[in-house]
């Protein structure tokens, strides 16, 4: 039996959840108790859930074990994101631009709970977002670059045109210095290798037309997803080649986030 099962089993014989979700929380910490949260999505019930979600940062501050208590129910929405629950695609979207990051996190994952049993609806949501705020951009990005969701070629393409869409937004943007155009450029610093490893010949194509950008943020995130170890072991050649042609680029840089 699986952690997640265990907590599954662990809650149905409870009649505190809130105290034990609390205790086993993780938090304060460097990580929150994920499969506990995971059993917590599968398990709770639909009002614990929508209570949980709703709790703003004052009354469930970031980095304490009651924040926890607001990622579980943000993460059990997902379940309503299924059923194609309006009211929860609202509340997620919301939830997007959380000041918690934990809370972002949980968007990303509900939205990837959806995926799992419909990409094609995963695909249309992401793009909705890809023409919002940096934050939601963020989150279709996080969401979507996973790579247990990109297994099929259609997946995977789509993906792809989502990550140009959101690179060329980034590109044009004027407020570089929001937290949310921070985050956005740390997602598309990995998940522009996860949807390449996914569909390298149609990836590896897309990638390169980036690396003649002369925007200094979008030649960083090229420059973060050629140091990720799934490119080196997919095309460890082309990846050196990019980084060379990377390098023969004139222009300012911008320091790491």
């Amino acid at each position: 039996m699986g952690k997640v099962d265990m907590y599954r089993e662990a809650l149905k014989g409870l009649s505190d959840w809130e105290g034990y979700l609390l205790a086993e929380s993780g938090l304060p910490g460097p990580r929150g108790n994920l499969e506990l949260a995971a059993a917590f999505a599968e398990e709770a019930s639909s009002p614990l859930i929508w209570r949980y979600a709703a709790l703003l940062p004052g009354a469930a501050p970031g980095s304490t074990a009651r924040e926890f208590l607001a990622f579980c129910g943000v993460l059990g929405l997902g379940r309503f994101l299924v059923g194609g629950n309006e009211k929860a695609a609202r509340l997620l979207r919301a939830r997007a631009s959380d000041p918690r990051w934990r809370v972002r996190e949980a968007v990303a994952m509900a939205l990837q709970t959806l995926g799992d049993g419909d990409m094609t609806r995963l695909q249309k949501l992401a793009d909705d977002w890809a023409s919002g705020t940096f934050f939601e951009q963020r989150a279709a990005v996080a969401a979507l670059c996973e790579p247990r969701l990109l297994r099929k070629k259609s997946d995977a393409q789509a993906t792809l045109k989502i990550l140009d869409r959101i690179t060329t937004a980034l590109q044009r943007a004027s407020e570089r210095g929001e937290e949310g155009f921070r985050v956005l450029r740390k997602a598309l610093g990995y998940g522009w290798s996860v949807a390449v490893a996914a569909l390298p010949v149609e990836g590896k194509r897309r990638m390169e037309a980036w690396l003649e950008a002369e925007e200094p943020d979008v030649r960083w995130i090229m420059s973060e997803n050629l140091k990720k170890n799934r490119l080196a072991r997919l095309d460890p050649g082309w990846v050196r080649a990019c980084q060379a042609k990377l390098a023969r680029k004139k222009g300012p840089r911008r320091p790491d986030p």
